[in-house]
């Protein structure tokens, strides 16, 4: 099994001013990343991560604001990223936020697909070797909400599993052989962080909303720790293969399930070629 090492690494990390996003950098500085650029539009809080990163780590990580729903924005904070660093070894799709409510569903959108689609192809077309581009890994954080069906927020539900989808359809062979750009997608289970605050409000309509929060508290559902899913994002970077699909859940361990994924579309493949 090959393994793949953060040292000596440039990462650019997508809705990282906080959260899961922060974690991350802070776990792979740790783990010898050489830069971090932190992207958020979360401007005071961004630059106050940077600077406590830099503080642990000897000036190592940049904020940089960037709206990911906006495609200037988009191209500027990359543009940025090169300018600073002169590299971008992997890019990690963290930006999220899960919001069905009427005058939001539009942007949580271009937040949750669009800024993915953007930032992997920008990514790709940067790092091919086809290209000269020196290689590299992009990281798509899909959802549990990609895998199963979430009646309060179907608007989360179709944009995760069209990221699942968008990852899965660009890795396919020989994707990798010929540009040396890994691409891994993650399904995270329910975790303990805001995204999963003030559920009532984030529904499609409120009534949905209320049953869904209620669903949680009355299920017995486990919200996963924070730092088991910093763990999987670990692991899955290590030793994750090319186009492989993991799975994060409960704080147990991370798991590959790029072949139960296949699976699937093998089924889906036989009705259209019986």
């Amino acid at each position: 099994m090959a393994e793949w090492d953060a040292k000596d690494k440039i990462f650019l990390i997508t809705g990282a001013a906080s959260g899961l996003g922060a974690k991350y950098a802070h776990a792979f500085l740790e783990q010898g990343a050489k830069n971090v650029a932190i992207l958020d539009i979360a401007e005071e809080l961004g630059k106050a991560t940077a600077e406590r990163l830099n503080k642990a780590h000897g000036d190592k990580a940049v904020f940089i604001k960037c709206d990911v729903s906006k495609e200037e924005d988009i191209t500027t904070a990359f543009d940025s990223v090169l300018a600073q660093f002169k590299q971008i070894d992997v890019i990690i799709n963290n930006a999220g936020v899960m919001v069905d409510a009427p005058d939001m569903w539009r942007t949580a959108t271009d937040v949750n697909y669009q800024g993915v689609v953007s930032f992997t192809l920008k990514g790709v077309n940067y790092m091919r070797q086809d290209k000269g581009g020196l290689g590299g890994t992009i990281i798509n954080i899909a959802s549990i909400a990609a895998l199963t069906k979430v009646p309060a927020l179907p608007v989360y539900c179709g944009a995760k599993m069209a990221v699942l989808h968008f990852s899965q359809s660009l890795a396919e062979g020989p994707f990798y052989e010929n540009t040396g750009v890994r691409v891994l997608t993650i399904c995270f289970g329910l975790t303990d962080t805001p995204l999963l605050h003030n559920l009532e409000e984030k529904a499609y309509e409120r009534n949905a909303g209320e049953a869904l929060a209620n669903h949680v508290v009355t299920s017995g559902i486990v919200y996963q720790k924070p730092s088991s899913a910093v763990a999987a994002m670990l692991q899955m970077f290590k030793i994750g293969a090319p186009g492989s699909i993991w799975f994060s859940n409960a704080n147990k361990p991370v798991k590959d399930i790029t072949q139960v994924i296949e699976n699937a579309f093998i089924d889906f493949r036989k009705l259209l070629l019986p």
